[in-house]
């Protein structure tokens, strides 16, 4: 029988004796790192974002290599290879590739090598041609570049109009701010395409009509956060320590403020972008947009629309770009929104 004392003792010197258990981790110190190489890391993790990031450089690589790549020109008219479906020699065995057209007569499928059937067997037309024999390939591709030059303007307009202001009015506040807000509020309930409808009255229907109405509405989502963001970040005591050491307005908005923002300002940027293609694609849907014979995907969607039961495939491809281009910019700005919200890091 052990003593108390015994016990006691034998206690105290197992107190400090190894556990030798796996399960029990040892702590590891972590080298600190940069807020931005911390949201890289975090945008890397994040596998939606990288497909989507990965998506947009296969797009814009292609719309500018894809036209020189099909060896045909977007206005080239061939009427004798009129609503072709889509061709590669030498790969025919795959379905969608292999020029065969299947019409309908009386319920039945008629299948037809529409390449054969005009001695062409060597032509390649890889998303097959339009009504008037011009290749699909070539204008999808032609059509991508317009979206991606709304992309650009979109993100133009929001960093330089709508954090501009935002910054102004929410710094400043007072009367600059009501002027400012309601200026905002006016344009803001003012549809786009009324705004669109009445430029054309006055200009030519195109990319620049598109451009400006752009520049009217666009901004004005990009101000309203930066000016919230504005509102938060002007009282805290950063910004007094400023103000106390003379800095000047213009060096507290754009050195002290505009960094602190500068992770929802770039998300709102990727937000905005799929709305603008959105909206040009529409606008082209309806005939408001790039004018003939200049492509836009919105306007090959609307073009292939009219057949779409005869040719689905001039329907089938610009909208597959229209949407994973839509699909990417939102998948990176939920990528970006996680990597540069601080939370997110101990979710």
């Amino acid at each position: 029988m052990m003593t108390a004392k015994e016990y006691a003792s034998r206690v105290e010197k197992q107190d400090f004796v190894l556990a030798n258990r796996r399960d029990i981790g040892v702590d590891k110190v972590y080298g600190s790192q940069s807020f931005f190489r911390d949201a890289v890391s975090r945008f890397t993790k994040n596998k939606g974002a990288v497909f989507g990031l990965i998506m947009i450089v296969i797009i814009v690589v292609m719309a500018f290599a894809g036209p020189p790549l099909s060896g045909y020109d977007y206005r080239t008219q061939n009427l004798s290879q009129r609503n072709l479906p889509p061709h590669i020699p030498g790969l025919e065995f795959i379905p969608i590739f292999s020029g065969v057209s299947t019409q309908y007569a009386n319920g039945q499928p008629i299948r037809t090598d529409m390449y054969e059937l005009k001695g062409i067997k060597d032509v390649t037309h890889i998303f097959g041609t339009d009504a008037l024999g011009r290749d699909q390939f070539a204008r999808v591709w032609t059509g991508s570049r317009v979206s991606l030059f709304v992309a650009l303007v979109a993100i133009l307009i929001d960093t330089l109009v709508g954090m501009s202001l935002g910054l102004v009015s929410g710094y400043y506040g007072g009367k600059v701010d009501f002027f400012l807000q309601r200026v905002v509020e006016i344009l803001s309930t003012i549809p786009t395409t009324v705004i669109v409808t009445l430029l054309i009255v006055v200009m030519k229907p195109g990319l620049t009509s598109i451009t400006v109405a752009l520049m009217i509405t666009e901004w004005i989502g990009m101000s309203r956060v930066a000016r919230a963001q504005t509102l938060r970040l002007k009282e805290q005591e950063f910004i007094l320590a400023s103000k106390t050491m003379g800095e000047s307005n213009r060096s507290i908005i754009f050195r002290e403020i505009l960094p602190n923002i500068f992770g929802q300002i770039i998300v709102m940027c990727m937000m905005t972008i799929p709305n603008a293609i959105f909206t040009e694609a529409f606008l082209a849907f309806i005939g408001l947009g790039i004018p003939a014979p200049l492509a836009s995907l919105g306007s090959l969607i609307s073009d292939g629309f009219k057949s779409m039961t005869m040719y689905p495939f001039l329907v089938a491809y610009p909208v597959i770009v229209l949407a994973l281009l839509m699909l990417s910019f939102n998948l990176m700005a939920d990528g970006l929104r996680d990597a540069y919200d601080p939370k997110m890091k101990e979710m």
